[in-house]
């Protein structure tokens, strides 16, 4: 802090920390790890404009409109579009900082807005995943049932969250990222109980 005259400046400088600290952990037959750099942005199809969001996902990104309930990567994996409604998607890529490319190149086309700071990303993977996740989710997660690239908006111990299977015993969770530890801590609690 420098003082000059009456007028006081401070003198900070911000840095960006993910919400868990970059937590890892290696239980018997579960890995739990906090993804930190990613860029999520929600999009809105404007009413009478999903022929436009298709050509405009395409041309962009080269995705394909998933059905509802489902996510699809574009070809080089680097992006997942996932559809939670009919007019409702969000764009998840591991590129961090990627939030104004996506949102101008989906300009005039959807409504968006960026997420990603209000979530907390988790990916839950091991042979005893699903054990795992079937004790405080309530959806059915069979592999019959919830397969690899399903999407679904669910709760876990009372926390609003989305599950996704990215693979056999892979799982993307996410919640808010005001409720991080918390959500950490079911998910953790429900690991010991099953390893």
């Amino acid at each position: 802090m420098t003082q000059r005259g009456s007028i006081c400046v401070l003198n900070y400088t911000l840095h960006s920390q993910p919400a868990l600290g970059g937590y890892v952990a290696s239980f018997d037959g579960v890995s739990l790890t906090e993804i930190t750099d990613f860029s999520l942005v929600s999009g809105a199809v404007p009413l009478g404009g999903e022929a436009a969001a298709v050509e405009v996902l395409f041309d962009a990104f080269n995705l394909a409109l998933p059905d509802v309930g489902r996510s699809v990567l574009n070809n080089d994996g680097e992006m997942r579009l996932l559809r939670l409604a009919s007019d409702q998607l969000l764009f998840l890529s591991d590129a961090p900082f990627a939030e104004s490319q996506i949102c101008k190149a989906l300009e005039g086309h959807l409504y968006t807005t960026v997420q990603t700071d209000g979530w907390v990303f988790l990916e839950i993977s091991g042979p005893k995943t699903q054990q795992a996740l079937e004790r405080i989710c309530p959806l059915d997660l069979h592999p019959d049932v919830f397969g690899i690239d399903v999407i679904a908006r669910t709760s876990m111990e009372h926390l609003g969250a989305m599950i996704c299977r990215t693979g056999e015993d892979k799982f993307a969770l996410m919640s808010a990222s005001s409720s991080a530890h918390s959500f950490l801590h079911a998910i953790e609690v429900s690991i010991c109980n099953v390893t």
